[in-house]
């Protein structure tokens, strides 16, 4: 499984990073995405272990830029063998504290990102994956999507229709030798989540047993694996992670 081409959406910082580190050091070649941190995603390129890796930008929520994104992705690793879909917008608009003009723009760009971007993104890789007869899509979703996110009512629902996404994906795209697999964290310690850990820190790692909140590299190990040709018969799975906070059935 090494030697691979891999693509991470927002691989400049957090699980993406992780993630990127990950396929690193397990031999594969790493599009580290960014959308605006360019200086950011150079570092992490320049720290990945092996040759190879490129930085590549688009804006996810342009449908234009993804194409092209992916597509440079595809040219400069020599193929496309796994997506990670993993960037995402995070922002506050409680149904009670915002206009309704604000609530409709984060609404739309909460979507555009979380989830009509990683359908465009996995769109175009897959043209590539069929080209190399398989490959591997892994969804970043987010344990909101069943617990719900009262003040970020649009992410949970971009996370849900992600996991949606995936499963359907799954099913569609099997026969072609394409698995797609999706984990759904909770609080991990990362940018997007620091100011929710720093203002509420004890209350939040209190909800897990173990009584704190997950590091990226657990999560990025989890990525892995879902992306190693080992787990093909876990595709359409979404797998929990996040410390037996939320238990669904």
């Amino acid at each position: 499984m090494t030697g691979r081409a891999v693509l991470v959406t927002g691989a400049s910082r957090g699980i993406g990073r992780a993630c990127a580190a990950a396929f690193a050091a397990g031999g594969d070649r790493v599009a580290v995405h960014h959308r605006d941190s360019g200086p950011l995603a150079e570092q992490v390129r320049d720290a990945l272990p092996g040759d190879g890796h490129v930085v590549v930008r688009a804006d996810l929520a342009d449908p234009d830029q993804v194409r092209a994104m992916v597509d440079e992705a595809a040219e400069r690793l020599g193929g496309l063998d796994v997506l990670v879909n993993n960037a995402g917008v995070f922002t506050p608009h409680h149904i009670l504290e915002t206009s309704y003009e604000q609530w409709q723009r984060e609404w739309r760009r909460t979507l555009d990102t979380n989830l009509v971007g990683p359908a465009n993104a996995a769109w175009c890789a897959v043209r590539h994956m069929r080209e190399r007869g398989g490959g591997r899509i892994v969804n970043v979703s987010s344990r909101g999507a069943f617990r719900g996110e009262p003040s970020q009512p649009g992410y949970a629902a971009s996370k849900a229709g992600l996991n949606a996404l995936g499963q359907s994906l799954a099913r569609a795209l099997g026969q072609y030798g394409i698995a797609v697999a999706t984990v759904a964290p909770g609080y991990v310690a990362t940018d997007m989540a620091s100011d929710r850990i720093d203002a509420d820190g004890e209350a939040i790692r209190a909800q897990s047993p173990f009584n704190r909140v997950a590091r990226p590299e657990e999560i990025a190990a989890a990525v892995h694996w879902l992306a190693s040709p080992e787990a093909e018969w876990a595709s359409g799975t979404v797998v929990d992670l996040n410390g037996a906070s939320y238990l669904r059935t």
